[in-house]
């Protein structure tokens, strides 16, 4: 792939600045921008060896369903159909026997799913919040979130084609609630309009900078084409 092309992949806060008036303070959007040479010693983590297995570990639909792991984790919440799973299997790319299930109806993961990757950490995929919530999922989800000790990061995936919903800030504010060390990560980002998703980005941004404590001052961007690929 030409390296422009590719930059415009890996790097798209980079194609879209030149858009932005000069008065935007855009100093958060570059906190986190590992280069080519990061970018391939991250993926090791996601590469499976003799000494480093990449697998579907477990489900549970209550915490005392939940293993007992002194692992660390990071987990993924989201509004059903943000592209939760999908992003998770581009992730698992490269451990196709994996199986992350991926379906076109919304609220299709109804529990909580946990992955071993190696020994660097256990990856929890969440049901999603909304109208196709499960009906437990405040017992479960939530439950998690405030009691889960070993839980190091949480990545909140928002529709960057259609900006902040209400349940999102719903759920924002539970993590500030919990205390929780989080990133939001906006999908689908080719899927709109560009001038509708530089308002989606800079109203995320807003709310980053003027209503949280503990999430990540930079969202992150995922384009809906990169994990579509692998569905």
């Amino acid at each position: 792939m030409p390296e422009k092309k590719l930059r415009k992949l890996v790097f798209p806060f980079e194609d879209l600045e030149r858009h932005l008036s000069s008065k935007v303070n855009t100093s958060n959007f570059h906190l986190f921008q590992p280069g080519f040479e990061d970018i391939k010693r991250a993926e090791m983590f996601f590469t499976p060896s003799k000494n480093q297995k990449i697998d579907y570990f477990t489900s549970a639909v209550r915490m005392d369903h939940a293993p007992l792991i002194t692992q660390s984790e990071v987990c993924f919440i989201g509004r059903s159909n943000v592209g939760k799973s999908s992003l998770i299997k581009a992730l698992f790319s490269l451990v196709p026997e994996t199986e992350v299930r991926v379906s076109k109806t919304p609220g299709h993961t109804k529990k909580m799913n946990f992955f071993t990757v190696g020994k660097a950490f256990t990856l929890v995929d969440m049901p999603g919040y909304g109208y196709k919530a499960p009906k437990d999922f405040v017992d479960m989800v939530e439950t998690y979130l405030e009691t889960r000790h070993n839980l190091k990061r949480t990545f909140l995936l928002v529709d960057g084609s259609v900006g902040l919903q209400h349940a999102d800030r719903i759920a924002i504010d539970m993590c500030e609630e919990f205390g929780l060390p989080y990133v939001l990560v906006m999908t689908k980002i080719d899927k709109a309009k560009q001038g509708e998703l530089l308002r989606h980005i800079l109203e995320v941004q807003e709310v980053i900078q003027s209503q949280t404590v503990g999430c990540f001052p930079q969202p992150f961007l995922v384009r809906y084409s990169i994990t579509n690929l692998f569905r």
